[in-house]
């Protein structure tokens, strides 16, 4: 038996979707990733999720639910990765630095990937970048110490703590009392037609301010099924890893909204958009002048939609964090490490808070087109990591078969032509009927695009 069926009616419950469709979706498939959480009903549960909310709009357009599947295997395998290149390799996700670094009383994470990020950290360490170097110097430091003075520079880091410390942490008790996504009206709009046969969301404008990896996999899901997803970067921002996963479907364009010519031409993108993804900080689009009460006036009625790393109340609201940092501060990384009876620091076996919050982000984005087709009312939505933390930790694993391993009829039978050469694609996790998962666009650099919308 899995967790599935419950996790997805408690999803779906969250996204305040009719109670009839909760156990519309069928499961197939079996086994699952090794691990102390219940990952891999979570990864079924969260794109099965996406794919009801999709369903549930093409009725409220037709008439007619279509029959929606999730295959619980793809779904594990698209959580890790989906694409595989014919030729040529993906990036090494990780900066050399990044890592679990043993301290004087403790374990703690630094996230250096972004060179922000990781000049932050070795400033404070007063090191060059070289890991042996770090080793040392983070070992000669108390984790809490450590993390409040990266944190203090700007930078990006997490003590392992257990699901017990953070429960009793002040932003883990904050936290308890978000809900997994919290929602709120923005007023009044009447929703753009849009859609064709087999596209339902064709000519659906989404403006796309996230980056790696949660929010970006969101829009992703919207983009397989027509959406005109046109996702903004600043001039100095780059995710090399993870483009080939992430952008196929996309139009990928610059602005920097410290200039004020940048900021103009954003401000006509949030009035032209039916839908607002972003995954910035909780205070950070307030203090460039975008926060709520501006974007209201912009684009009255927009569906609003954000996800941040540690909730959007309570001491931690805006601190940085990435899924493995978040694994680490909200106690899953201590679970799995004892689980595997290790000495060290375990991560989940793949990056789950970041895929299933992206897969609610699509789902919430959908229900709340639906909803605002019925009343006219536009919503916005908010998610974080920590609180699809705290969701997964009160599951255990029940299923300790494991998956099988990928075959090629797993492989979807098209080539993609990415910028870095061919590639194959596994099978879509989700199965809606009368529409299929793909892209027209194939997946590329960031700001190889204009900042505009490819439909009229």
């Amino acid at each position: 038996m899995t967790n599935t069926r419950a996790m997805l009616a408690d999803i779906w419950n969250a996204l305040r979707g009719p109670e009839r469709l909760a156990a519309h979706v069928v499961e197939q498939g079996q086994g699952a990733l090794p691990s102390a959480f219940a990952v891999s009903d979570f990864a079924a549960a969260t794109s099965g999720a996406a794919a009801l909310a999709l369903a549930e709009f093409i009725e409220a357009r037709s008439g007619n639910l279509p029959e929606c599947q999730v295959d619980r295997r793809l779904a594990c395998m698209w959580f890790a990765k989906s694409i595989r290149p014919i030729g040529w390799s993906l990036k090494d996700p990780w900066d050399p630095i990044a890592g679990n670094y043993a301290a004087r009383d403790g374990w703690i994470r630094l996230h250096t990937n972004a060179p922000h990020h990781r000049a932050a950290a070795l400033s404070v360490l007063g090191v060059a970048a070289d890991r042996d170097a770090v080793t040392q110097a983070v070992s000669r430091w108390y984790a809490q110490a450590l993390e409040d003075a990266v944190v203090g520079a700007k930078g990006c880091a997490g003590v392992m703590r257990s699901l017990d410390e953070w429960r009793a942490h002040p932003q883990g008790v904050t936290l308890a009392s978000e809900p997994l996504v919290a929602w709120r009206e923005t007023g009044a709009r009447k929703l753009r037609n849009f859609g064709r046969p087999g596209r339902p969301l064709a000519g659906l404008r989404v403006l796309d301010l996230t980056r790696v990896l949660a929010g970006p996999v969101g829009t992703r899901f919207l983009a397989g099924y027509g959406a005109d997803v046109l996702r903004i970067d600043p001039p100095f921002w780059d995710e090399p890893a993870v483009l080939a996963e992430v952008t196929p479907g996309k139009t990928r364009a610059r602005l920097d909204l410290r200039e004020e010519k940048d900021r103009a031409i954003f401000a006509r993108l949030l009035g032209e958009a039916d839908v607002f993804v972003h995954g910035y900080r909780s205070d950070a689009l307030e203090r460039i002048g975008f926060g709520a009460d501006a974007r209201a006036k912009l684009a009255p009625g927009l569906i609003d939609v954000a996800l941040d790393a540690y909730g959007w109340t309570g001491p931690w609201a805006h601190r940085r964090g990435f899924d493995t940092v978040v694994q680490m501060s909200t106690g899953l990384a201590e679970r799995e490490m004892r689980l595997r009876h290790s000495d060290k620091p375990e991560q989940l076996p793949v990056q789950a808070l970041d895929y299933g919050t992206g897969h609610i982000v699509a789902a919430a984005v959908l229900r709340a087109l639906t909803e605002q087709a019925r009343d006219g009312q536009g919503r916005a939505a908010r998610l974080s990591l920590a609180r699809s933390a705290a969701f997964l930790a009160a599951y255990e694993s029940t299923d300790d078969a494991p998956l099988a391993d990928e075959q090629a009829d797993d492989l979807a039978d098209a080539t993609e032509a990415t910028y870095w050469g061919p590639a194959r694609r596994l099978k879509p996790p989700v199965r809606v009927e009368t529409c299929d998962m793909h892209w027209e666009r194939s997946a590329g650099l960031l700001g190889d695009g204009a900042p505009a919308f490819s439909t009229d």
